[in-house]
């Protein structure tokens, strides 16, 4: 039983995780618009590869993690300045024609991995969610539960990325307004919003 909800309660998180638009889910829009959903799926599963190797030990190391106060600062404070590169690189891009996807001369599932690599908020993203599923009892991870616990938020990933990327096909291949400014205007302005947002949580949490 404690098996069967270590997996649901990882999938719920990492389902909902994954819903917001966030630069993996637009590059998976990407490579979908390029190439369709073989592709697609062999890049998510490329992300879910490193994700699992980042929920596997942060639910390992998590209170170390969470007591080592100014690493968890770096962290957040290189994720700030992401979203500011990301807003400028989408919105550049956009203007030259530039496809992420495209411009990445390797299969999906490399790209999946390295877009995934380069995902440094999943770190105080996990080690915050682990720390609270495992203080309220939520989730059980000795012996073999972990696994389980891991497969769940694997499941999740992929569902909530697949979710999202279709959608956003949907509305660009039904609502002009979506398909004439997402890449241009909309995304990165989205990133900017989340950059802002990040860097005033940043310097309340930071300033004193």
């Amino acid at each position: 039983m404690q098996k069967l909800k270590n997996s649901a309660v990882g999938f719920l998180v990492s389902f909902l995780g994954s819903i917001p638009l966030g630069y993996l889910n637009v590059i998976g829009f990407q490579v979908f618009q390029k190439s369709g959903m073989l592709p697609t799926v062999l890049f998510v599963l490329g992300v879910i590869c490193v994700e699992s190797v980042v929920i596997y030990f942060t639910v390992l190391f998590v209170k170390k993690l969470a007591a080592n106060i100014k690493l968890t600062k770096y962290i957040k404070g290189f994720s700030v300045l992401f979203m500011f590169v990301l807003a400028a690189l989408f919105y550049f891009g956009s203007n030259s024609k530039t496809n992420y996807a495209t411009s990445f001369h390797y299969a999906p599932f490399v790209l999946g991995i390295v877009s995934s690599c380069l995902n440094f908020i999943q770190i105080p993203f996990w080690t915050g969610w682990n720390l609270y599923l495992l203080n309220e009892n939520y989730i059980e991870v000795t012996k073999s539960r972990i696994y389980f616990y891991v497969i769940g938020t694997n499941i999740g990933t992929f569902c909530g990325m697949m979710t999202l990327i279709l959608a956003l096909h949907y509305f660009t291949s039904n609502v002009d307004f979506i398909s004439k400014y997402l890449m241009n205007y909309i995304i990165p302005s989205i990133f900017l919003g989340i950059g802002v947002v990040q860097g005033i949580k940043f310097w309340r949490t930071y300033r004193l």
